[in-house]
């Protein structure tokens, strides 16, 4: 095997040399651009509460369905990752994902749009291919900081989607639309360009720096049967599942509620609550790499142990920040303790991808994608919270700051045994 078709040992973001970097890029591009798909609506949801007369449960409804899909979905995408391999599997999630984004402006009643949205939810289990992928191009010692600033850049377009979609609606105003038209319209760009990266993965990405599945030699006989079985009988893999709903979880219920947040409690216009929701989600652009890199450093000095003691460091931070961000009696306050703990929110996602590979080197997608199923299940259980009539926006926030600090301290109990932590030690210093 040369040099060209091995994992590579170190991350040039600049270089696009290489099938490996090449995919790296356009793993994380693709999944920028699943945000969009994804949280589109979200920064319209004003407009479409007035548009369909929708009630402060319903619209809580419609948060839960567009995440609780994702948690089967990704299930379901590591076990395909592990077989039919990540360049298939993202080519046809993002053709089938782009049809209900393009068609959502069909909907014409709650029980429509909250179909749509379900639908809509599969396209979150694009993360797991993200992460599969990425961890599949390099080598052990540098997967976590890989994966971080490959989930963190793409997470990035969860923030951008806040601040971009209120101006493709102004553009269809600008036409001569009414609101109610024109939120319609904008969702089909989304989906467009959902297509378009399909194509784009499916002609200038590779499986493994040696070539697709169906060009190489792969032993499948464990990966079969027992891949799921495998990754989820190790009590590790849920405590991440936990942790990872702790982080990622509260990132995409913060991407559903931030804008209509903003919007309602210190009464700013469209534009200017999408803007502050998008800070939020473009701290992605270096925050999740930083927990990546620490934790791979940590990872170099202590051992798994010590990533473990980090994550769960970064997820009672994360808890204590959001208790004091939903205390805060003005914006200027408020920003400032979203920026807080969205720091250690961030990095504590890029800590929990910087364990996922090692804990079943030869299941990684169905590790990842439990995980990964783990992020969504959080934000389902968050969107209860916000879906309550009798719990007002903030309580809700105090009530998951404390969930997340608990979640924490349970996280500080995965343990690794010698024999583990020697062998991870040793993957580690591969150079």
């Amino acid at each position: 095997m040369n040099n060209s078709q091995k994992p590579l040992d170190s991350l040039n973001v600049f270089s696009f040399k290489g099938i490996q970097m090449q995919t790296f890029h356009i793993t994380w591009i693709t999944f920028f651009f699943c945000f969009f798909g994804w949280f589109g609506i979200a920064p319209l949801m004003k407009i479409v509460k007035d548009d369909l007369g929708l009630t402060k449960g319903q619209i809580g409804n419609i948060i839960i369905a567009s995440v609780s899909a994702t948690i089967f979905a990704r299930l379901l995408i590591g076990r395909l990752c592990d077989t039919i391999g990540p360049r298939l599997t993202y080519t046809w999630l993002l053709v089938f994902g782009s049809l209900p984004v393009m068609t959502i402006g069909l909907a014409d009643s709650y029980e429509s749009f909250l179909l749509f949205r379900l639908a809509i939810g599969v396209i979150g289990a694009s993360f797991v291919i993200t992460q599969y992928h990425t961890s599949a191009m390099f080598a052990p010692k540098i997967k976590g900081t890989a994966n971080a600033v490959a989930g963190g850049w793409g997470n990035l377009g969860g923030g951008i989607t806040n601040m971009v979609m209120p101006l493709v609606l102004a553009g269809f105003v600008g036409l001569g639309y009414s609101n109610p038209q024109a939120w319609r319209y904008a969702m089909v760009l989304p989906g467009a360009m959902l297509l378009i990266m399909a194509f784009v993965y499916y002609k200038f990405t590779k499986d493994t720096p040696m070539g697709n599945y169906s060009e190489i030699e792969r032993d499948t006989t464990t990966q079969a049967k027992g891949s799921f079985i495998s990754a989820a009988s190790d009590y590790r893999t849920w405590i991440l599942f936990l942790a990872y709903g702790a982080c990622f979880g509260i990132e995409i219920t913060f991407d559903n509620v931030a804008a209509l947040y903003f919007s309602e409690s210190f009464s700013c216009d469209l534009k200017t609550a999408g803007l502050l929701a998008g800070v939020f989600g473009f701290m992605n652009i270096f925050a999740r790499a930083v927990g990546g890199i620490v934790a791979d450093k940590v990872g170099s000095a202590y051992g798994m142990r010590g990533k473990g003691w980090l994550l769960a460091g970064l997820l009672v931070l994360e808890g204590l920040g959001i208790i004091l961000f939903a205390q805060t009696g003005s914006i200027a306050m408020a920003v400032m303790a979203m920026l807080g703990f969205a720091m250690f929110l961030k990095m504590a996602n890029g800590a929990t991808y910087a364990i996922v590979p090692f804990i079943d080197a030869k299941n990684v997608g169905s590790v990842a994608g439990i995980v990964g199923a783990g992020g969504n299940l959080g934000g389902v259980l968050a969107g209860f919270l916000f879906k309550s009539e009798t719990i007002s926006y903030a309580q809700a926030f105090i009530y998951i700051g404390f969930a997340v600090a608990v979640i924490g301290a349970i996280t500080a109990l995965i343990k690794f045994d010698k024999k583990q932590l020697a062998e991870t030690n040793s993957a580690l210093s591969v150079a």
